[in-house]
């Protein structure tokens, strides 16, 4: 399982006040604690927090690599602005990984927006990957087939720039289960990312940002690890997710060993956690 921390978001408070102030010991911490907490990769996203957004993602990037002792864990640059990638990538060490997050297909302002976030990930070298967002300039699709068919032209597109289909990771888009008339979304979730990872050869990765099910829910944490086990179990291999959740860490950790992806022993958690 793919796990991409999500505590590095200029959305949550003390993100946001420390992209700010430039206080690099707030992002520091939170880089290092979710790399030790078995981040692969750590998510970036400026948010609101900042006016000039290129600037604070390349603080970010810079920050987060100058971290005392080191951080092991990729980089995942998250934004729809393609000049904010692009200022990252500036910056940015890619030796430990780099995720291109997040391109929808295309957008009325930018109809080649995707095509932009492929040639990105190609200059940064041969592991760097992008995140595609189920969604076009008509907005996030509601239903099943145009979630799957808007996949296959984001894969159909990536195949004929020649970039490999393992480098994508299609996100499927999960909505707020609070919102009205929401509810029916998670299933349908489940039943797009039955059919998009059989769209390719070798096939996609499949990933959602799971904190975005339950906002505004009371039983955030509940939520969450329930569809994450629902959500592997139909062939998600990476989330956006609170690595610092334990219970979450030791879901996936329990799934992966049900799903035969991971040898049983009666230490299974702790040999996970060690991995």
């Amino acid at each position: 399982m793919i796990l991409i921390g999500e505590r590095i978001n200029g959305m949550f408070k003390d993100v946001g006040a420390a992209i700010k102030d430039k206080d690099a010991k707030v992002i520091q911490e939170l880089a290092k604690k979710q790399a030790q907490a078995g981040a692969n990769y750590l998510d970036i996203n400026v948010g609101t927090a900042a006016a000039d957004q290129e600037d604070a993602m390349k603080w970010l990037v810079e920050t987060i690599q100058a971290t005392p002792g080191g951080c092991k864990a990729g980089l995942c640059l998250d934004s729809q602005k393609p000049p904010v990638i692009a200022a990252g990538l500036k910056v940015a060490d890619a030796a430990n990984g780099i995720i291109l997050n997040s391109t929808p297909l295309n957008k009325k302002s930018d109809e080649q927006i995707l095509d932009k976030y492929i040639e990105m990930a190609e200059k940064a070298g041969p592991k760097a990957s992008i995140i595609a967002l189920t969604m076009d300039k008509n907005g996030v699709p509601q239903d099943v087939d145009t979630r799957v068919a808007i996949a296959a032209q984001i894969i159909q597109k990536a195949m004929e720039k020649g970039f490999n289909t393992e480098r994508i990771f299609i996100d499927p888009i999960i909505l707020p289960v609070k919102v009205p008339n929401a509810q029916v979304q998670p299933g349908s979730i489940l039943a797009a990312m039955d059919q998009i990872r059989f769209l390719a050869e070798p096939a996609p990765h499949m990933t959602i940002g799971l904190s975005n099910l339950s906002q505004g829910a009371v039983e955030r944490g509940l939520i969450n690890r329930v569809f994450l086990a629902m959500a592997i179990s139909h062939g998600l291999d990476s989330a956006i997710v609170d690595v610092l959740d334990r219970q979450l860490m030791d879901l996936v950790a329990t799934s992966e060993m049900l799903m035969n992806k991971q040898i049983y022993s009666d230490s299974f958690l702790k040999v996970y956690s060690a991995g």
